[in-house]
C-alpha cells in the first residue's frame, strides 16, 4: 500500500534529482539547485511505501484558472503497480486544483493514463504557443 503526501519536508531531494537528472526523458542533466527551486515554487506529491519514496510530482499553479503537470514519475521497480493511477487520482482530487480553466501537461509516453483523467490533445493548437529549449541542462 503506498501513501501520497503534499509534505514538501519528506521528499527525498536527492532521489528526485537522481531521477529526473539520469533517467527522465525530459530533464536530463537538470542541477540539482534548478530542481530545489522547482519544489519551492510548485504544489508537490511525493508517493511513498513503507516510508521510502518510490514516486513523484508537481504542480505549477495559480490555483483558480491554470495548471501544469510535471516530473511525474514513479521508480522503475515499483511501476506496473498501480501507482500511477493512484498519484493522479490524489492529485486530480486536490483541492487546490478544483475548478481550473485549464489544466496541461506533456507527455509521450504514458497518454493513456492521463487521458482517463480528461486530458486530450490540445482543442486549438493553432492558438498555443511555446519555447523549448530541449537541450537547456547538456549545454
Amino acid at each position: 500500500m503506498i501513501e501520497i503526501s503534499v509534505d514538501k519536508d519528506r521528499l527525498d531531494v536527492d532521489l528526485i534529482h537522481h531521477f529526473l537528472s539520469t533517467q527522465s526523458a525530459w530533464a536530463l542533466g537538470i542541477p540539482k539547485k534548478l530542481v530545489e527551486k522547482s519544489i519551492t515554487n510548485s504544489l508537490c506529491f511525493g508517493v511513498y511505501e513503507e516510508h521510502a519514496q518510490i514516486g513523484f510530482a508537481r504542480v505549477v499553479s495559480d490555483f483558480a484558472t491554470f495548471a501544469y503537470l510535471m516530473d511525474v514519475f514513479i521508480l522503475p521497480a515499483h511501476q506496473g503497480k498501480g501507482h500511477s493511477l493512484q498519484l493522479l487520482q490524489f492529485i486530480m482530487a486536490h483541492p487546490e486544483l478544483q475548478g481550473l480553466r485549464r489544466f496541461m501537461l506533456a507527455s509521450s509516453n504514458a497518454r493513456g493514463l492521463y487521458q482517463r483523467f480528461g486530458f486530450t490533445q490540445l482543442g486549438k493548437p493553432e492558438v498555443m504557443m511555446e519555447i523549448n529549449v530541449a537541450d537547456i541542462y547538456s549545454r
